[in-house]
């Protein structure tokens, strides 16, 4: 336990005195600080008088640091960087730290949420900030820490990792399924309502695109829906609006829970495009955005 506290003065008073008597003055004392200079020479001068003794000789625009106080500068300054080296651990060790992953609509709700409190669970330090969007650019923004992307794997000033491929089949929910589609060849889609994305990636497959790899261009298709999203889409499925287009892994979950079916459970597209983990090379690692890169490369 502490003895004679009573010895020691305000830590303010010591902090203001270890700038002053560096710098050899009180005005970049207080600049350092962020306090005044006069307040500076106050909290110093109350240091005097507790003290007893001159720290400083003061001149018209000068001070001069006394023996006196060079001895105190030289016992106080290692205990006072020991302290804030103590007190910047604690810190870190409390912190939380986060890392922002930006990714496309469908991998951010379809693929990367339902995982998060699976991380966030196993890592109580670090919060994972996640943006949705399928704007490129805003995914790939410098305050981006991690960014998830559909494509061929090659994106100028990023390491690519990948995760998963592309292939595509319909999907629809049970009760559509039973009540709705007559089973048989795929021509039997232009009897049935289909879930469109309108989206400005052309690249990305839509019903049309999906026919054609399917030697069916010519077949005449409608619509019950279209949206903007590809999360949008699924939930159209999933409440019974028509068939959509699923992509494996995106669809999974809702495969597994039988939420969603394949009335075609043979028939599907494989691209070869996939989704990728871009980590940028022109910025500086951290210890934590290295944590979240290997748990999303682990999924």
């Amino acid at each position: 336990m502490l003895k004679n506290r009573n010895q020691l003065p305000p830590l303010d008073y010591l902090v203001a005195f270890e700038s002053a008597a560096s710098q050899e003055s009180f005005s970049a004392a207080g600049n350092d600080l962020n306090i005044s200079e006069s307040a500076i020479s106050r909290k110093i001068r109350l240091l005097e008088d507790h003290y007893g003794c001159a720290l400083f000789t003061r001149g018209h625009r000068s001070i001069k640091i006394t023996a006196r106080g060079r001895q105190l500068l030289a016992a106080i300054s290692p205990a006072l960087v020991q302290l804030v080296n103590a007190s910047q651990d604690l810190v870190n060790i409390n912190a939380r730290h986060t890392v922002t992953v930006a990714a496309t609509n469908s991998a951010a709700t379809l693929w990367l949420m339902p995982r998060m409190q699976e991380f966030n669970q196993s890592n109580d330090r670090i919060n994972i900030a996640l943006v949705s969007s399928d704007n490129d650019e805003k995914c790939l923004a410098e305050d981006m820490d991690l960014t998830i992307l559909r494509g061929e794997g090659e994106w100028a000033n990023y390491r690519s990792e990948f995760l998963f491929g592309e292939t595509v089949f319909p999907v629809c929910s049970p009760n559509f399924l039973k009540e709705k589609i007559e089973i048989g060849h795929l021509d039997a889609l232009s009897r049935h309502p289909l879930i469109e994305v309108s989206s400005e990636h052309t690249e990305w497959l839509n019903w049309r695109t999906w026919l054609l790899q399917k030697g069916l261009a010519d077949l005449l298709i409608k619509q019950s829906i279209v949206v903007n999203t590809y999360p949008l889409a699924i939930q159209a499925a999933l409440d019974g609006f028509g068939i959509a287009l699923g992509w494996k892994t995106l669809v999974d979950r809702h495969l597994d829970s039988g939420h969603l079916v394949r009335p075609w459970p043979d028939v599907s597209v494989k691209t070869k495009s996939g989704y990728y983990l871009l980590v940028p090379q022109n910025r500086k690692a951290f210890a934590e955005r290295d944590v979240v890169e290997d748990w999303l490369i682990s999924l």
